[in-house]
């Protein structure tokens, strides 16, 4: 077993596990969660309405569960990349807890303030060791230069922000609108944003509207050798931890807990 390896699986793998417990809530879940396969057949048979169609049948409960269950497979895995991604600058950049950690807050309509996060923070001058503070400078300049960055602009920011997701599939504008918002805030904050994407789902258009308001885009290609677009690349050539080599050499271990998860939210009730 390579160091760390035991501990960087349960970050990534404790959230998804979640799900083996995920129950539909009919709009009914109580406090303690979703309804089970007999209180949904009892919900359902005392609507006539579905009780004439046979929605009551649980099959339809199946459906329902694993419709929900896989958007909560695909949220708790972003959740397990967003916490191993911080880890991993803690590790191999030698920061703190707090410096990879970074909000903001906006005024809200009813004169109150919200706060907002993104889910990683690099400050430059917390990078003790000068080698590594002088190669995460040069990404951070060449990244810039990509997506139209001014050198007077690239001169006053002070580190990186990371948005990080497992995937990005939806072209959902009030998502990207928000995240463009984000990337507005992170300037006037002096960080340049960067969205981190662990696989290649990521919609075309997205990723050029990404880019053109100025945000570095890595995404999950691997073995092109570039870590001003891979992810593994950056993680690898600029952070120092080769996280492709980690998936490779664990994939039998996370396949086999989505395995598990997948037959837990696919069946009506587990065996």
């Amino acid at each position: 077993m390579f160091p760390n390896d035991a501990e960087y699986l349960a970050i990534i793998l404790d959230p998804i596990r979640v799900c083996k417990k995920y129950k539909p809530k009919f709009g009914k879940g109580t406090r303690g969660g979703g309804l089970t396969l007999s209180e949904f057949q009892t919900l359902y048979e005392r609507d006539s309405f579905y009780r004439w169609f046979g929605l009551d049948n649980p099959m339809m409960y199946a459906a329902h569960k694993a419709a929900g269950g896989m958007t909560s497979v695909y949220r708790q895995l972003g959740i397990g990349c967003e916490a191993l991604f911080r880890r991993l600058l803690q590790d191999h950049l030698g920061l703190s807890d707090t410096a990879v950690r970074w909000s903001y807050t906006v005024p809200t309509a009813s004169g109150r303030s919200r706060r907002l996060h993104l889910d990683g923070r690099v400050p430059l001058a917390e990078i003790t060791d000068m080698s590594l503070r002088k190669r995460f400078h040069t990404w951070m300049s060449q990244s810039a230069t990509a997506v139209g960055v001014d050198k007077g602009v690239f001169d006053t920011l002070k580190g990186t922000v990371f948005e990080v997701r497992q995937g990005y599939k939806s072209k959902d504008s009030k998502r990207q609108n928000a995240d463009i918002s984000n990337a507005a805030a992170a300037y006037t904050k002096a960080y340049l944003p960067c969205a981190v994407i662990l696989s290649t789902q990521i919609d075309s258009d997205v990723l050029h509207r990404y880019r053109a308001e100025q945000w570095a885009v890595l995404t999950g290609i691997v073995g092109i050798g570039d870590p001003w677009l891979s992810t593994y690349d950056f993680l690898r050539d600029v952070v120092g931890y080769d996280l492709a080599a980690f998936f490779d050499r664990n994939h039998t271990a996370l396949r086999s807990e989505i395995d598990s998860v997948l037959r837990a939210i696919l069946l009506p009730e587990p065996r």
